[in-house]
């Protein structure tokens, strides 16, 4: 059975960007990809009527660019705002990860993500979502960052598509841990062993960083060692609003590099 992938597009750089790496990554595996245009609250005949000729436009240029044997290719163009787009699409189609880029037709220099793209990475909990930087193509990940504090528990299933993107890309799972502290509490120390049980079958490390804030930890780490991606657990959105709403993402310019992929804690 394909597994079945969405990709929102305004029809910006950003969202053709998302479109080709969603390929690439996905190069050797059976893909229903599931391209959706929301144009607004808009009963306009018009509004429909462009939508879907720019969408053909982008499954031409797909066509041009050459499609992978096992992927197939529906777009859909709906009267629907952004988000309510998305997560009536993801019901509809039973979509298992949306990838998107980070940012759309405004491309703004100062906006780390896009408004779209927070609420997506926020609000849609039954999915994953990845954002796609607009200047990155596609290589391989030489190694993929998964931060954690130890403070909670992780469960295996909630981790699937981590495991999934390191197995089709061959990309080792680098788990960082930030902390002040030199040692861990006893409920760190058993979820780190319960988190080392869920990645086994995995290429996974484990690192440590101390004496430095999960911000600039998080984004020194990656960039002095090149890494390709950045997941994490959104729990209560927490960590999304603490490390990738800080200037010195912006100041690193880790943000233009590094696509990010945002799991959900299936508790909340």
């Amino acid at each position: 059975m394909k597994k079945r992938i969405l990709i929102p597009t305004d029809f910006s750089k950003n969202a053709w960007n998302a479109i080709a790496y969603a390929a690439d990554l996905y190069k050797r595996e059976e893909v229903a990809f599931y391209l959706v245009h929301a144009y607004g609250d808009s009963r306009s005949k018009i509004a429909k009527e462009k939508a879907e000729k720019e969408l053909q436009k982008t499954l031409q240029h797909l066509e041009i660019r050459t499609i992978y044997s096992g992927h197939t290719y529906e777009s859909l163009a709906l009267d629907l705002l952004p988000l309510k787009a998305l997560k009536k699409t993801i019901e509809k189609y039973d979509i298992e990860l949306v990838i998107m880029g980070t940012k759309g037709q405004t491309d703004a220099t100062d906006v780390l993500f896009g408004s779209n793209t927070i609420n997506a990475m926020e609000k849609i909990r039954n999915c994953p979502v990845l954002a796609v930087p607009g200047n990155v193509t596609y290589q391989e990940p030489k190694e993929i960052v998964f931060p954690t504090s130890y403070k909670t528990h992780y469960k295996k299933r909630e981790m699937q598509y981590l495991f999934e993107i390191s197995r089709i890309t061959n990309a080792p799972i680098r788990i960082l841990h930030v902390q002040e502290k030199e040692i861990l509490s006893d409920t760190q120390q058993h979820n780190k062993e319960l988190l080392e049980d869920c990645l086994d079958g995995t290429h996974f490390t484990f690192h440590w960083l101390e004496n430095v804030n999960i911000q600039e930890g998080l984004m020194q780490f990656v960039e002095e060692r090149k890494s390709g991606m950045i997941a994490f657990i959104n729990k209560k959105h927490l960590f999304f609003g603490s490390v990738f709403s800080n200037p010195l993402v912006k100041k690193l310019g880790l943000y233009s590099k590094v696509p990010v992929l945002a799991l959900h804690d299936f508790r909340n």
